[in-house]
């Protein structure tokens, strides 16, 4: 009989049923032969605190947290990184021995390793960035650009306060585009990431037009149902190189996986296969 612990982790969320972390974390976990379990948490805002204080003598070494719990994750915790602290928002936690709660955001990192994996050539800085969206997947997104080296952010949101309360946050490499006037900044991105949930499977179409798109020019989607976007595939017809939004939840997930089970996992074909699948 052993007293060895089997560590246990979760993705909390309201609702958690569509999220494919588990996935990815049981993936790893049998690649690298280890004992421990990630399972869904479906939990309603007034019980997250709750629900997060009482993890860690249950034996989780942490959690994942998403929609809506991203921000009040953060208030939470007991410490917070600085890249957390500058987004706004936590996705991944940290239970210590003593119970306390370290908040961390590893959104931006796997944004820019999807990047990286999948469009090596592509350098932040060759000109531009066109962000499209201002809500917390944004501020990930510019923050990882700015510290990867983007001269010039252009925003532009449904709602204009949201993409000023970002410029506000982040200064003055930032510039605010009203929505309706989002499609005359394309002949000018070398990078265009659409942040938003438009173009989703069940959401309302990207209606921006994208007439000025320039071949070369880097375009991700954070969406990945469906994989390919019309947003991509316009972009692929005008010759732009595309990255689709699967590999950033891949890339996200990896950073979380070797604090709370030890070993740090590769994001390969096969898992992006097994995911699909």
């Amino acid at each position: 009989m052993t007293t060895q612990k089997i560590p246990l982790a979760a993705v909390i969320g309201h609702p958690i049923a569509h999220s494919k972390s588990p996935l990815i974390h049981s993936y790893w976990l049998k690649q690298h032969g280890l004992s421990g379990h990630y399972i869904p948490m479906d939990v309603k805002p007034e019980h997250l605190e709750s629900v997060l204080r009482g993890l860690h003598t249950m034996g989780f070494v942490g959690a994942n947290v998403t929609i809506p719990h991203k921000e009040r994750a953060l208030e939470i915790a007991d410490q917070v990184t600085d890249r957390a602290t500058l987004i706004g928002a936590a996705n991944t936690l940290i239970f210590h021995e003593d119970g306390k709660i370290l908040a961390d955001n590893t959104d931006g990192y796997g944004f820019i390793q999807n990047l990286r994996q999948n469009a090596p050539d592509w350098d932040a800085a060759a000109g531009p960035a066109v962000v499209l969206g201002a809500g917390g997947a944004a501020r990930a997104i510019v923050a990882s650009l700015l510290d990867a080296g983007a001269p010039q952010i252009l925003i532009s949101n449904r709602t204009r306060v949201r993409a000023e309360q970002l410029r506000d946050d982040f200064g003055a490499r930032l510039k605010v585009v009203e929505w309706v006037q989002a499609g005359t900044l394309m002949e000018e991105a070398a990078t265009l990431v659409n942040t938003t949930s438009l173009g989703m499977t069940g959401k309302p179409d990207l209606k921006v037009s994208l007439e000025g798109l320039q071949p070369g020019t880097l375009v991700t989607d954070l969406v990945y149902a469906p994989l390919r976007t019309p947003l991509l595939e316009v972009a692929a017809e005008k010759g732009c190189v595309t990255v689709d939004g699967l590999g950033m939840l891949l890339h996200q997930a990896a950073p979380g996986f070797e604090r709370w089970f030890g070993p740090r996992p590769e994001v390969t074909d096969d898992l992006r296969q097994m995911v699909l699948a």
